[in-house]
């Protein structure tokens, strides 16, 4: 009998939604009570998501909840994007430890601490984590917890909702709060492996970041930043330039000892624009200088071969005979915006990896580990896969 199921449903009523997307992930474990759900709602007030999150925690009674509002929703094999959706994901997971935790942000002597995170144990395997990106400082605490939780993999997503800041709301068992994060810690014999999909591939040369204030890069190679993109996009052949009319991102190399940088060696970033006042380049991110460096655009075909090599590679070598079921973090910008189709990855997914039990959200930032440790990325597919543990 499957161990995990999934369950999609789309409604004005979101509390309609959630009963029936619930019911779908029951009847896919044969009515078991599982010992992890989790709920992704979209496309309804806090009132409304507050009540459909609840709804499917207490229909499904099970073990430990996490869930939240997203920009979008996955299961069933489908997408959800900005319309009133309930996503619903189910795991029996035999002899496995869960411990579900709230994360909070308090006063501390040297600025600002996060609170909640329980002590990392032996067997501890995978950490889930959603976030409110609005009153949680994810990309901080993602980099504190390769020092603080060391080897432990963190598969994610930003929430959001509808409303924007102070919208957001999360479930951690049979609560709901609307700031910082919640998750599950998962130990024991979980028999579950990450895997992470880049959704941008890079163009130009590769450069060295050699002046910076903060998130602002002065200088790239030596020259003026903007100068040095206006030189790179000029040279561009007219098929890259009309993907940098789509929206240029930069890559920040993971390696910096790498001699060849290519598709999936970078952290992609964000740019905003210009800063009037240093001519700068503004980026979503610190970057310090000799950082490693490379211009991206967003690119259907790349990102579509990109997730496919990923999950062929994963199939192969991850060890999981059969893969059982997933959860995938999919980023708001690749859906319908990047592929015409809101179903993309999730069908592929299900196709290459998992028939059966694949659920998710589309979310603002999408954490998972690369090379060791754990980053937020953009524009990317991050996924926690589940089968038989390694004996």
């Amino acid at each position: 009998m499957p161990r995990f199921g999934d369950g999609l449903a789309v409604d004005h009523d979101l509390v309609v939604a959630a009963e029936r997307a619930t019911t779908q992930a029951l009847d896919a474990i044969g009515g078991r009570r599982p010992d992890l759900i989790a709920v992704f709602v979209s496309g309804g007030s806090p009132e409304a998501t507050t009540d459909a999150l609840q709804r499917a925690e207490n229909m499904a009674k099970s073990s430990t909840a996490i869930g939240c509002s997203a920009p979008g929703v996955i299961g069933a094999g489908r997408g959800v994007e900005a319309a009133p959706a309930v996503a619903v994901w189910c795991g029996v997971l035999p002899d496995v430890h869960t411990r579900s935790f709230s994360l909070e942000v308090m006063p501390a002597d040297q600025g600002m601490a996060v609170v909640g995170m329980p002590e990392q144990h032996p067997d501890d395997a995978v950490a889930i984590l959603l976030a409110d990106p609005w009153s949680f400082p994810v990309d901080g605490f993602i980099e504190q917890t390769n020092n603080a939780l060391p080897g432990l993999p963190i598969v994610g997503g930003m929430a959001a909702g509808a409303g924007g800041r102070g919208s957001t709301r999360l479930l951690v068992d049979d609560r709901i709060v609307d700031r910082g994060a919640v998750g599950v810690m998962l130990g024991g014999p979980v028999g579950a492996k990450s895997a992470v999909s880049q959704g941008c591939r890079p163009v130009g040369p590769t450069m060295t970041v050699t002046a910076a204030q903060g998130n602002v890069i002065l200088e790239l190679a030596g020259t003026p930043a903007v100068t040095k993109i206006q030189e790179i996009l000029s040279n561009l052949p007219p098929t890259e330039q009309a993907l940098v009319t789509e929206g240029l991102h930069l890559g920040l190399a993971r390696d910096e000892y790498v001699e060849e940088h290519g598709q999936g060696d970078f952290l992609i970033r964000g740019i905003a624009g210009a800063d009037e006042e240093t001519g700068g380049l503004v980026v979503g991110d610190l970057v310090e200088v000799g950082t490693t460096v490379r211009f991206q655009v967003r690119d259907a075909t790349a990102a579509d071969s990109d997730l496919r090599d990923t999950l062929e590679q994963f199939r192969t070598t991850s060890g999981l005979a059969p893969v059982e079921g997933a959860l995938l973090f999919s980023c708001n910008g690749r859906g319908a915006h990047l592929f015409g189709s809101a179903d993309h990855d999730p069908q592929l997914l299900r196709s290459v990896l998992a028939g059966q039990g694949v659920a998710g959200c589309f979310a603002a930032g999408e954490i998972g580990p690369v090379g060791g440790r754990n980053f937020v990325h953009g524009f990317t597919a991050s996924i926690l896969a589940f089968g038989a543990a390694a004996t």
